[in-house]
Protein backbone atom coordinates (compact mmCIF):
# COMPACT_ATOMS: atom_id res chain seq x y z
CA UNK A 1 0.00 0.00 0.00
CA UNK A 2 1.46 3.37 -1.02
CA UNK A 3 2.32 5.78 1.76
CA UNK A 4 0.23 8.93 2.05
CA UNK A 5 2.03 12.04 0.78
CA UNK A 6 3.45 14.34 3.43
CA UNK A 7 1.32 17.44 4.12
CA UNK A 8 2.36 20.45 2.06
CA UNK A 9 4.66 22.71 4.04
CA UNK A 10 3.38 26.27 4.45
CA UNK A 11 5.88 28.79 3.06
CA UNK A 12 6.81 31.85 5.07
CA UNK A 13 4.83 35.02 4.39
CA UNK A 14 8.05 36.99 4.09
CA UNK A 15 10.23 36.82 0.95
CA UNK A 16 13.70 35.36 1.08
CA UNK A 17 14.37 36.90 -2.35
CA UNK A 18 13.19 40.02 -4.15
CA UNK A 19 14.33 41.10 -7.60
CA UNK A 20 13.15 44.59 -8.45
CA UNK A 21 13.12 46.26 -11.86
CA UNK A 22 15.77 43.96 -13.38
CA UNK A 23 16.72 45.13 -16.87
CA UNK A 24 19.39 43.41 -18.94
CA UNK A 25 20.33 44.16 -22.54
CA UNK A 26 22.57 42.44 -25.08
CA UNK A 27 23.65 44.01 -28.39
CA UNK A 28 20.45 44.56 -30.32
CA UNK A 29 18.21 42.76 -27.79
CA UNK A 30 16.63 43.76 -24.46
CA UNK A 31 16.44 40.38 -22.73
CA UNK A 32 14.86 41.67 -19.49
CA UNK A 33 12.74 44.79 -19.07
CA UNK A 34 11.99 45.85 -15.46
CA UNK A 35 11.29 42.31 -14.27
CA UNK A 36 10.05 41.82 -10.70
CA UNK A 37 10.21 38.54 -8.78
CA UNK A 38 9.46 37.80 -5.12
CA UNK A 39 10.06 34.33 -3.65
CA UNK A 40 8.87 33.37 -0.17
CA UNK A 41 11.12 31.45 2.19
CA UNK A 42 10.47 27.69 2.06
CA UNK A 43 8.38 27.62 -1.13
CA UNK A 44 8.77 26.04 -4.54
CA UNK A 45 8.36 28.97 -6.90
CA UNK A 46 7.87 28.14 -10.58
CA UNK A 47 8.98 30.48 -13.36
CA UNK A 48 7.50 29.83 -16.77
CA UNK A 49 7.34 31.54 -20.14
CA UNK A 50 8.08 30.94 -23.79
CA UNK A 51 11.61 30.25 -24.99
CA UNK A 52 13.31 33.63 -25.13
CA UNK A 53 11.05 35.13 -22.45
CA UNK A 54 14.09 35.80 -20.22
CA UNK A 55 13.83 33.03 -17.59
CA UNK A 56 17.42 31.77 -17.79
CA UNK A 57 18.79 35.31 -18.15
CA UNK A 58 16.99 36.34 -14.96
CA UNK A 59 18.49 33.39 -13.07
CA UNK A 60 21.95 34.20 -14.39
CA UNK A 61 21.55 37.73 -13.04
CA UNK A 62 20.49 36.31 -9.67
CA UNK A 63 23.38 33.84 -9.44
CA UNK A 64 26.09 36.30 -10.49
CA UNK A 65 26.79 34.77 -13.92
CA UNK A 66 25.92 38.28 -15.10
CA UNK A 67 27.62 40.40 -12.43
CA UNK A 68 26.36 43.56 -10.78
CA UNK A 69 26.93 46.50 -13.08
CA UNK A 70 25.93 44.56 -16.20
CA UNK A 71 22.23 45.09 -15.49
CA UNK A 72 19.90 47.64 -13.90
CA UNK A 73 17.69 46.96 -10.88
CA UNK A 74 18.27 45.53 -7.43
CA UNK A 75 18.44 42.14 -5.69
CA UNK A 76 17.44 41.70 -2.06
CA UNK A 77 18.24 38.47 -0.20
CA UNK A 78 17.26 38.08 3.45
CA UNK A 79 16.02 41.67 3.25
CA UNK A 80 19.44 43.12 2.35
CA UNK A 81 20.47 44.46 -1.05
CA UNK A 82 23.14 42.27 -2.63
CA UNK A 83 25.59 42.90 -5.45
CA UNK A 84 27.13 39.69 -6.77
CA UNK A 85 30.33 40.03 -8.81
CA UNK A 86 30.34 36.33 -9.65
CA UNK A 87 28.98 32.90 -8.76
CA UNK A 88 31.16 32.54 -5.60
CA UNK A 89 29.40 35.59 -4.10
CA UNK A 90 25.91 34.13 -4.51
CA UNK A 91 27.02 30.64 -3.43
CA UNK A 92 28.46 32.10 -0.22
CA UNK A 93 24.87 33.02 0.72
CA UNK A 94 23.53 29.58 -0.25
CA UNK A 95 22.11 30.54 -3.67
CA UNK A 96 22.95 27.61 -5.95
CA UNK A 97 21.97 27.30 -9.61
CA UNK A 98 21.83 24.06 -11.61
CA UNK A 99 21.82 24.90 -15.30
CA UNK A 100 20.00 22.92 -17.98
CA UNK A 101 23.40 21.85 -19.37
CA UNK A 102 24.93 20.03 -16.41
CA UNK A 103 28.33 21.31 -15.29
CA UNK A 104 29.95 18.00 -14.36
CA UNK A 105 33.35 16.65 -15.41
CA UNK A 106 32.59 13.24 -16.96
CA UNK A 107 35.96 11.61 -16.27
CA UNK A 108 36.03 12.57 -12.59
CA UNK A 109 34.31 10.56 -9.88
CA UNK A 110 31.09 11.54 -8.15
CA UNK A 111 33.03 12.62 -5.05
CA UNK A 112 35.51 14.65 -7.09
CA UNK A 113 32.68 16.42 -8.88
CA UNK A 114 30.75 17.19 -5.70
CA UNK A 115 33.73 18.83 -4.01
CA UNK A 116 35.41 20.32 -7.08
CA UNK A 117 36.42 23.83 -6.06
CA UNK A 118 35.08 23.14 -2.57
CA UNK A 119 37.49 20.43 -1.52
CA UNK A 120 37.42 18.85 1.92
CA UNK A 121 40.88 19.72 3.19
CA UNK A 122 42.88 18.38 6.11
CA UNK A 123 44.71 20.65 8.53
CA UNK A 124 47.81 20.19 6.39
CA UNK A 125 46.11 21.73 3.35
CA UNK A 126 45.77 18.41 1.50
CA UNK A 127 42.51 16.88 0.30
CA UNK A 128 41.08 14.68 3.04
CA UNK A 129 39.81 11.83 0.85
CA UNK A 130 38.31 9.70 3.64
CA UNK A 131 36.31 12.74 4.77
CA UNK A 132 35.29 13.56 1.18
CA UNK A 133 34.10 10.00 0.60
CA UNK A 134 32.16 9.91 3.87
CA UNK A 135 30.46 13.24 3.09
CA UNK A 136 29.68 12.07 -0.43
CA UNK A 137 27.94 8.96 0.90
CA UNK A 138 25.84 11.13 3.22
CA UNK A 139 24.89 13.48 0.37
CA UNK A 140 24.07 10.64 -2.03
CA UNK A 141 21.84 9.05 0.60
CA UNK A 142 20.09 12.38 1.05
CA UNK A 143 19.25 12.66 -2.66
CA UNK A 144 18.46 8.94 -2.97
CA UNK A 145 21.32 7.98 -5.30
CA UNK A 146 22.65 4.48 -4.69
CA UNK A 147 26.10 4.78 -6.27
CA UNK A 148 29.64 4.50 -4.94
CA UNK A 149 31.48 7.84 -4.50
CA UNK A 150 34.30 6.49 -6.71
CA UNK A 151 31.97 5.96 -9.72
CA UNK A 152 32.93 8.05 -12.75
CA UNK A 153 30.20 10.48 -13.78
CA UNK A 154 30.52 9.33 -17.41
CA UNK A 155 29.06 5.98 -16.32
CA UNK A 156 25.87 7.59 -14.99
CA UNK A 157 22.67 8.30 -16.89
CA UNK A 158 21.31 11.83 -17.15
CA UNK A 159 18.88 11.32 -14.26
CA UNK A 160 21.63 10.24 -11.90
CA UNK A 161 23.89 13.06 -13.07
CA UNK A 162 21.12 15.49 -12.14
CA UNK A 163 21.12 14.03 -8.63
CA UNK A 164 24.90 14.47 -8.41
CA UNK A 165 24.41 18.17 -9.25
CA UNK A 166 21.84 18.46 -6.46
CA UNK A 167 24.16 16.65 -4.02
CA UNK A 168 26.84 19.16 -5.01
CA UNK A 169 24.42 21.99 -4.19
CA UNK A 170 23.66 20.44 -0.79
CA UNK A 171 27.38 20.26 -0.04
CA UNK A 172 27.43 24.07 -0.28
CA UNK A 173 24.68 24.46 2.34
CA UNK A 174 22.06 25.54 -0.16
CA UNK A 175 19.26 27.84 0.99
CA UNK A 176 17.84 28.79 -2.43
CA UNK A 177 18.10 26.11 -5.11
CA UNK A 178 17.53 27.21 -8.74
CA UNK A 179 16.79 24.46 -11.25
CA UNK A 180 16.66 25.43 -14.94
CA UNK A 181 14.56 22.88 -16.87
CA UNK A 182 15.79 20.01 -14.64
CA UNK A 183 13.58 17.35 -16.23
CA UNK A 184 14.00 18.32 -19.91
CA UNK A 185 16.17 15.26 -20.62
CA UNK A 186 14.69 12.87 -18.04
CA UNK A 187 12.20 10.07 -18.49
CA UNK A 188 8.93 10.05 -16.54
CA UNK A 189 10.16 8.01 -13.58
CA UNK A 190 13.33 10.08 -13.14
CA UNK A 191 11.29 13.29 -13.44
CA UNK A 192 8.83 12.10 -10.79
CA UNK A 193 11.70 11.16 -8.45
CA UNK A 194 13.27 14.60 -8.85
CA UNK A 195 10.00 16.37 -8.06
CA UNK A 196 9.57 14.18 -4.96
CA UNK A 197 13.04 15.26 -3.87
CA UNK A 198 12.11 18.93 -4.27
CA UNK A 199 9.04 18.34 -2.10
CA UNK A 200 11.27 16.76 0.54
CA UNK A 201 13.58 19.79 0.44
CA UNK A 202 10.56 22.05 0.98
CA UNK A 203 9.77 20.08 4.14
CA UNK A 204 13.36 20.77 5.24
CA UNK A 205 12.95 24.53 4.68
CA UNK A 206 14.95 24.80 1.46
CA UNK A 207 13.53 27.30 -1.03
CA UNK A 208 13.48 26.32 -4.72
CA UNK A 209 12.97 28.15 -8.00
CA UNK A 210 11.82 25.75 -10.70
CA UNK A 211 12.01 26.79 -14.36
CA UNK A 212 9.87 24.41 -16.38
CA UNK A 213 7.79 24.22 -19.53
CA UNK A 214 5.95 21.19 -18.17
CA UNK A 215 2.72 22.49 -16.70
CA UNK A 216 1.93 19.16 -15.03
CA UNK A 217 5.13 19.52 -12.98
CA UNK A 218 4.14 23.04 -11.95
CA UNK A 219 0.71 21.79 -10.92
CA UNK A 220 2.22 19.06 -8.78
CA UNK A 221 4.83 20.93 -6.75
CA UNK A 222 4.66 24.72 -7.14
CA UNK A 223 3.35 26.99 -4.38
CA UNK A 224 3.27 29.93 -6.79
CA UNK A 225 4.23 30.73 -10.36
CA UNK A 226 5.63 33.82 -12.05
CA UNK A 227 4.96 34.17 -15.77
CA UNK A 228 7.43 35.99 -18.04
CA UNK A 229 6.71 37.15 -21.57
CA UNK A 230 9.06 38.98 -23.93
CA UNK A 231 11.44 39.88 -21.11
CA UNK A 232 8.79 41.28 -18.76
CA UNK A 233 7.05 39.83 -15.70
CA UNK A 234 3.35 39.39 -16.53
CA UNK A 235 1.98 38.20 -13.18
CA UNK A 236 2.61 36.01 -10.17
CA UNK A 237 -0.11 33.55 -9.19
CA UNK A 238 -0.36 31.88 -5.77
CA UNK A 239 -1.29 28.21 -5.77
CA UNK A 240 -4.97 28.87 -5.15
CA UNK A 241 -5.12 31.08 -8.27
CA UNK A 242 -3.16 28.53 -10.35
CA UNK A 243 -5.80 25.87 -9.79
CA UNK A 244 -9.30 25.76 -11.18
CA UNK A 245 -12.49 24.87 -9.27
CA UNK A 246 -11.78 21.18 -9.85
CA UNK A 247 -8.37 21.46 -8.18
CA UNK A 248 -6.51 21.02 -11.48
CA UNK A 249 -4.07 23.49 -12.99
CA UNK A 250 -5.72 26.31 -14.92
CA UNK A 251 -3.54 25.70 -17.97
CA UNK A 252 -5.43 28.09 -20.23
CA UNK A 253 -4.71 31.05 -17.97
CA UNK A 254 -1.02 30.26 -17.69
CA UNK A 255 -0.67 29.63 -21.43
CA UNK A 256 -2.43 32.91 -22.23
CA UNK A 257 -0.01 34.70 -19.90
CA UNK A 258 2.95 33.04 -21.61
CA UNK A 259 1.98 33.60 -25.24
CA UNK A 260 -0.22 36.69 -24.91
CA UNK A 261 -3.24 35.09 -26.53
CA UNK A 262 -5.70 32.26 -26.06
CA UNK A 263 -4.45 28.96 -27.43
CA UNK A 264 -7.70 27.16 -28.02
CA UNK A 265 -6.01 24.19 -29.69
CA UNK A 266 -2.63 22.67 -28.81
CA UNK A 267 -2.28 21.22 -32.31
CA UNK A 268 -2.97 23.21 -35.49
CA UNK A 269 -5.62 21.81 -37.82
CA UNK A 270 -4.31 19.67 -40.68
CA UNK A 271 -5.25 20.41 -44.26
CA UNK A 272 -6.91 17.47 -45.95
CA UNK A 273 -4.02 15.90 -47.84
CA UNK A 274 -4.34 12.74 -49.90
CA UNK A 275 -1.67 10.33 -48.71
CA UNK A 276 0.31 9.26 -51.75
CA UNK A 277 2.85 6.70 -52.81
CA UNK A 278 5.62 5.40 -50.52
CA UNK A 279 8.57 7.78 -50.13
CA UNK A 280 10.61 5.79 -47.59
CA UNK A 281 10.52 2.01 -47.37
CA UNK A 282 12.69 0.13 -44.88
CA UNK A 283 12.70 -3.67 -44.85
CA UNK A 284 14.17 -6.06 -42.26
CA UNK A 285 16.60 -3.47 -40.90
CA UNK A 286 18.97 -4.82 -38.22
CA UNK A 287 21.90 -3.01 -36.63
CA UNK A 288 24.56 -4.29 -34.25
CA UNK A 289 25.04 -2.47 -30.94
CA UNK A 290 28.36 -0.57 -31.16
CA UNK A 291 29.34 -1.27 -27.53
CA UNK A 292 27.99 -4.83 -27.39
CA UNK A 293 28.73 -6.50 -30.75
CA UNK A 294 26.90 -9.66 -29.69
CA UNK A 295 23.62 -7.71 -29.40
CA UNK A 296 21.33 -6.04 -31.91
CA UNK A 297 20.31 -2.46 -31.10
CA UNK A 298 17.77 -2.55 -33.95
CA UNK A 299 16.23 -5.84 -35.02
CA UNK A 300 14.26 -6.62 -38.16
CA UNK A 301 12.54 -3.23 -38.43
CA UNK A 302 10.26 -2.64 -41.41
CA UNK A 303 8.25 0.52 -42.03
CA UNK A 304 6.86 2.78 -44.75
CA UNK A 305 6.38 6.55 -44.81
CA UNK A 306 4.16 7.84 -47.62
CA UNK A 307 3.91 11.16 -49.40
CA UNK A 308 1.92 13.68 -47.34
CA UNK A 309 1.93 11.45 -44.25
CA UNK A 310 3.04 12.17 -40.68
CA UNK A 311 4.05 8.91 -38.95
CA UNK A 312 4.84 8.75 -35.25
CA UNK A 313 7.21 6.42 -33.44
CA UNK A 314 6.41 5.75 -29.77
CA UNK A 315 8.34 3.77 -27.19
CA UNK A 316 9.90 3.90 -23.76
CA UNK A 317 13.39 5.23 -23.11
CA UNK A 318 15.89 2.78 -24.62
CA UNK A 319 13.38 1.27 -27.05
CA UNK A 320 15.79 1.80 -29.97
CA UNK A 321 14.02 4.63 -31.81
CA UNK A 322 16.99 7.01 -31.94
CA UNK A 323 19.36 4.14 -32.70
CA UNK A 324 17.21 3.20 -35.68
CA UNK A 325 17.09 6.78 -36.97
CA UNK A 326 20.84 7.31 -36.61
CA UNK A 327 21.64 3.99 -38.27
CA UNK A 328 19.37 4.87 -41.18
CA UNK A 329 20.82 8.35 -41.57
CA UNK A 330 24.35 7.62 -42.70
CA UNK A 331 25.07 4.66 -40.45
CA UNK A 332 25.86 6.93 -37.53
CA UNK A 333 24.90 4.23 -35.01
CA UNK A 334 26.24 0.71 -35.13
CA UNK A 335 26.94 -1.61 -38.05
CA UNK A 336 24.05 -2.65 -40.27
CA UNK A 337 23.92 -6.40 -40.55
CA UNK A 338 20.75 -6.77 -42.62
CA UNK A 339 18.04 -4.86 -44.41
CA UNK A 340 17.44 -2.44 -47.25
CA UNK A 341 16.02 1.05 -47.67
CA UNK A 342 14.29 2.59 -50.67
CA UNK A 343 13.52 6.26 -51.32
CA UNK A 344 11.04 7.20 -54.05
CA UNK A 345 10.89 3.56 -55.09
CA UNK A 346 14.64 3.29 -55.72
CA UNK A 347 17.29 1.50 -53.63
CA UNK A 348 18.94 4.14 -51.44
CA UNK A 349 22.62 4.29 -50.56
CA UNK A 350 22.56 5.64 -46.99
CA UNK A 351 26.11 4.66 -46.07
CA UNK A 352 27.15 8.18 -45.09
CA UNK A 353 25.39 11.36 -43.99
CA UNK A 354 26.31 13.05 -47.27
CA UNK A 355 24.83 10.18 -49.32
CA UNK A 356 21.70 10.07 -47.14
CA UNK A 357 21.10 13.78 -47.73
CA UNK A 358 21.69 13.34 -51.43
CA UNK A 359 19.16 10.47 -51.50
CA UNK A 360 16.51 12.77 -50.01
CA UNK A 361 16.62 11.93 -46.28
CA UNK A 362 17.08 14.35 -43.37
CA UNK A 363 17.41 13.68 -39.63
CA UNK A 364 16.92 16.37 -36.98
CA UNK A 365 18.65 14.96 -33.91
CA UNK A 366 17.21 15.00 -30.39
CA UNK A 367 20.49 16.60 -29.21
CA UNK A 368 20.34 19.93 -31.01
CA UNK A 369 23.17 21.46 -28.98
CA UNK A 370 25.56 18.53 -29.34
CA UNK A 371 24.87 17.37 -32.89
CA UNK A 372 22.26 19.60 -34.53
CA UNK A 373 24.05 22.95 -34.51
CA UNK A 374 27.48 24.52 -34.60
CA UNK A 375 26.63 26.59 -31.56
CA UNK A 376 29.29 29.27 -31.83
CA UNK A 377 28.58 29.91 -35.49
CA UNK A 378 25.86 32.31 -36.56
CA UNK A 379 22.37 31.55 -37.83
CA UNK A 380 23.43 32.18 -41.43
CA UNK A 381 26.16 29.53 -41.34
CA UNK A 382 23.99 26.93 -39.62
CA UNK A 383 21.08 27.31 -42.03
CA UNK A 384 23.21 26.67 -45.13
CA UNK A 385 25.35 23.91 -43.64
CA UNK A 386 23.46 20.88 -45.01
CA UNK A 387 23.15 22.33 -48.52
CA UNK A 388 26.30 24.28 -49.33
CA UNK A 389 25.89 23.76 -53.09
CA UNK A 390 22.64 25.70 -52.74
CA UNK A 391 24.55 28.86 -51.75
CA UNK A 392 27.69 28.33 -53.83
CA UNK A 393 28.81 29.47 -57.25
CA UNK A 394 31.56 27.39 -58.89
CA UNK A 395 32.44 25.80 -55.57
CA UNK A 396 32.72 29.10 -53.66
CA UNK A 397 30.18 30.28 -51.08
CA UNK A 398 28.19 33.23 -52.39
CA UNK A 399 27.69 35.24 -49.19
CA UNK A 400 24.88 37.34 -50.64
CA UNK A 401 22.97 34.21 -51.61
CA UNK A 402 23.69 32.64 -48.22
CA UNK A 403 22.41 35.74 -46.40
CA UNK A 404 19.26 35.83 -48.51
CA UNK A 405 18.54 32.17 -47.73
CA UNK A 406 19.09 32.68 -44.00
CA UNK A 407 16.86 35.78 -43.96
CA UNK A 408 14.12 33.88 -45.79
CA UNK A 409 14.08 31.07 -43.24
CA UNK A 410 14.42 33.46 -40.32
CA UNK A 411 11.23 35.19 -41.46
CA UNK A 412 9.41 32.01 -42.50
CA UNK A 413 10.02 30.20 -39.20
CA UNK A 414 9.83 33.37 -37.09
CA UNK A 415 13.25 32.90 -35.50
CA UNK A 416 13.58 35.49 -32.75
CA UNK A 417 17.07 36.97 -32.96
CA UNK A 418 18.92 40.25 -33.42
CA UNK A 419 19.69 39.11 -36.97
CA UNK A 420 21.14 36.27 -39.01
CA UNK A 421 24.63 37.08 -37.69
CA UNK A 422 23.68 36.21 -34.10
CA UNK A 423 25.47 33.15 -32.71
CA UNK A 424 23.06 30.26 -32.22
CA UNK A 425 24.46 29.61 -28.72
CA UNK A 426 22.74 32.84 -27.63
CA UNK A 427 19.30 31.81 -28.92
CA UNK A 428 16.57 30.26 -26.79
CA UNK A 429 15.92 26.52 -27.13
CA UNK A 430 12.86 27.00 -29.31
CA UNK A 431 14.68 29.31 -31.68
CA UNK A 432 17.65 26.96 -31.83
CA UNK A 433 15.24 24.21 -32.86
CA UNK A 434 13.86 26.44 -35.60
CA UNK A 435 17.41 26.93 -36.92
CA UNK A 436 17.83 23.13 -37.01
CA UNK A 437 14.58 22.82 -38.97
CA UNK A 438 15.64 25.65 -41.29
CA UNK A 439 18.83 23.78 -42.11
CA UNK A 440 16.94 20.67 -43.13
CA UNK A 441 14.18 22.54 -44.95
CA UNK A 442 16.80 24.26 -47.07
CA UNK A 443 18.28 20.85 -47.90
CA UNK A 444 14.83 20.08 -49.43
CA UNK A 445 14.55 16.39 -48.43
CA UNK A 446 11.69 14.10 -49.39
CA UNK A 447 11.55 12.53 -45.91
CA UNK A 448 12.35 14.18 -42.58
CA UNK A 449 12.97 12.22 -39.39
CA UNK A 450 12.33 14.52 -36.42
CA UNK A 451 13.72 13.11 -33.16
CA UNK A 452 12.06 14.74 -30.11
CA UNK A 453 11.39 17.92 -32.15
CA UNK A 454 9.79 19.87 -29.27
CA UNK A 455 11.84 18.69 -26.26
CA UNK A 456 12.47 21.58 -23.87
CA UNK A 457 10.29 23.96 -25.87
CA UNK A 458 7.36 26.03 -24.60
CA UNK A 459 3.78 25.60 -25.75
CA UNK A 460 3.81 28.60 -28.07
CA UNK A 461 6.94 27.50 -29.92
CA UNK A 462 5.60 23.93 -30.04
CA UNK A 463 2.51 25.13 -31.87
CA UNK A 464 4.67 26.91 -34.44
CA UNK A 465 6.78 23.78 -35.01
CA UNK A 466 3.64 21.67 -35.36
CA UNK A 467 2.42 24.11 -38.02
CA UNK A 468 5.73 23.67 -39.88
CA UNK A 469 5.29 19.87 -39.78
CA UNK A 470 1.75 20.18 -41.16
CA UNK A 471 3.02 22.45 -43.93
CA UNK A 472 5.66 19.88 -44.88
CA UNK A 473 2.99 17.18 -45.16
CA UNK A 474 0.85 19.53 -47.27
CA UNK A 475 3.84 19.96 -49.63
CA UNK A 476 3.94 16.19 -50.11
CA UNK A 477 6.89 15.48 -47.85
CA UNK A 478 6.96 12.43 -45.58
CA UNK A 479 7.57 13.05 -41.86
CA UNK A 480 8.57 10.53 -39.19
CA UNK A 481 8.27 11.92 -35.65
CA UNK A 482 10.04 10.23 -32.74
CA UNK A 483 8.59 11.56 -29.49
CA UNK A 484 8.37 10.59 -25.83
CA UNK A 485 5.26 12.77 -25.45
CA UNK A 486 2.31 10.55 -26.31
CA UNK A 487 -0.19 13.46 -26.55
CA UNK A 488 2.09 14.99 -29.19
CA UNK A 489 2.03 11.82 -31.28
CA UNK A 490 -1.72 11.44 -30.84
CA UNK A 491 -2.33 15.05 -31.82
CA UNK A 492 -0.06 15.16 -34.88
CA UNK A 493 0.22 11.76 -36.55
CA UNK A 494 -1.72 9.77 -39.14
CA UNK A 495 -0.26 6.49 -37.86
CA UNK A 496 1.79 5.56 -34.81
CA UNK A 497 4.41 2.80 -34.79
CA UNK A 498 5.29 1.36 -31.38
CA UNK A 499 8.87 0.28 -30.77
CA UNK A 500 10.25 -1.83 -27.94
CA UNK A 501 13.65 -3.46 -27.45
CA UNK A 502 14.76 -2.56 -30.96
CA UNK A 503 11.68 -3.99 -32.73
CA UNK A 504 8.41 -2.60 -34.09
CA UNK A 505 5.77 -4.23 -31.87
CA UNK A 506 2.63 -2.42 -32.98
CA UNK A 507 1.07 -0.09 -35.53
CA UNK A 508 -1.99 2.04 -34.78
CA UNK A 509 -3.96 4.24 -37.18
CA UNK A 510 -4.90 7.62 -35.71
CA UNK A 511 -8.53 6.58 -35.19
CA UNK A 512 -7.49 3.65 -32.97
CA UNK A 513 -4.54 5.21 -31.19
CA UNK A 514 -4.59 6.12 -27.49
CA UNK A 515 -2.06 6.23 -24.68
CA UNK A 516 -3.58 3.02 -23.30
CA UNK A 517 -3.31 1.24 -26.67
CA UNK A 518 0.33 2.30 -27.05
CA UNK A 519 1.25 1.07 -23.57
CA UNK A 520 -0.66 -2.16 -24.16
CA UNK A 521 1.47 -2.82 -27.26
CA UNK A 522 4.64 -2.25 -25.23
CA UNK A 523 3.60 -4.37 -22.25
CA UNK A 524 2.31 -7.31 -24.27
CA UNK A 525 5.59 -7.39 -26.21
CA UNK A 526 7.57 -7.94 -23.02
CA UNK A 527 8.31 -4.30 -22.17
Amino acid sequence: MAASPAPRAVPSASPILEMRGITKAFPGVKALDTVNLAVRAGEIHAVCGENGAGKSTLMKVLSGVYPAGSYDGSILFDGEERRFSGIPDSEALGIIIIHQELALVPLLSIAENIFLGNEAASRFGLIDWPLAMARTRELLARVGLDEAPETLVTHLGVGKQQLVEIAKALSKKVRLLILDEPTASLNESDSAALLTLLEAFRQQGITSILISHKLNEIARVADSVTILRDGTSVETLPREAMLGPDGRLNEDRIIKGMVGRDLAHRYPPRESVAVGEPLLEVRNWSVRHPLHPDRLAVEDVSLTVRRGEVVGMAGLLGAGRTEFAMSLFGGAYGQRVAGEARLNGQPADLGSVERAIRAGLAYATEDRKGYGLVLHEDIRTNVSLANLPGVAAKGVIDEDRERAVAERYRERLRIRSSGIDQATVNLSGGNQQKVVLSKWLFADPDVLILDEPTRGIDVGAKYEIYAIINDLAAQGKGVLIISSEMPELLGMCDRILVMNRGRIVGELPAAEASQEAIMRAIVTSGG
